[in-house]
């Protein structure tokens, strides 16, 4: 078992990065982020937050729309409720301790669910630069309304997922740094693999 714990706020490209990590070690990956938004979307359709977490199942991820912005801010909402944290923590951690390894992104991967995680990263960049990003990503699926549109909703989110009472938005004490503000996907992709395999991926 080797878990790598990939954490860090909206659009700085931890999924990518995570992605890519698996892929180059043949680990499993999961992104948490859509536990919370396939609950967020649950609960757009009515069904109330923790019950919609406590039915949750595998299956539920496969939903195309948990990509849209609409879905993001209703899970960032229900990410802050500690009950659906609860119901979802046990969820992560099996998968974090599966044979064969495994690389999980979120938001509290390195300081919550698997704080003795092999190795840990904390994947972050600028407010603009995500919002540009996540602005392009959402044009591209003609979703987007304005840039400084997309830019307030990532500071909101921000400061939902960094001051909320349960499990923050931080950096482990042990976590590297990687700030993709001017790097491009493949630098930090190596720059993320030379870290894991530091910590004894291999």
């Amino acid at each position: 078992m080797f878990c790598v714990a990939i954490d860090g706020p909206a659009a700085a490209g931890k999924g990518t990065i995570s992605r890519a990590v698996a892929q180059h070690f043949g680990f499993a990956h999961l992104d948490t982020g859509l536990l919370y938004r396939a609950v967020g979307a649950k609960t757009m359709a009515g069904v109330p937050a923790i019950k919609a977490a406590l039915a949750l199942m595998p299956g539920d991820l496969d939903n195309p729309d948990l990509r849209g912005p609409e879905v993001a801010q209703a899970a960032s909402k229900v990410a802050v409720i500690p009950e659906v944290r609860a119901a979802l923590v046990d969820f992560q951690r099996a998968f974090a301790r599966r044979s064969g390894g495994a690389v999980m992104d979120g938001r509290d991967i390195g300081t919550v669910i698997c704080p003795r995680a092999e190795a840990k990263l904390f994947v972050t960049a600028s407010a603009e630069v995500r919002a540009k990003r996540r602005f392009q990503e959402l044009a591209a699926k003609g979703l987007a309304n304005s840039l400084d549109e997309v830019l307030v909703d990532v500071k909101a989110r921000d400061d939902r997922d960094m001051n909320r009472a349960e499990a923050p938005l931080r950096p482990a004490d042990d976590a590297v740094l990687i700030d993709t503000s001017e790097l491009n996907i493949q630098e930090a992709v190596d720059m993320a693999i030379h870290v894991v395999t530091e910590r004894g991926a291999g």
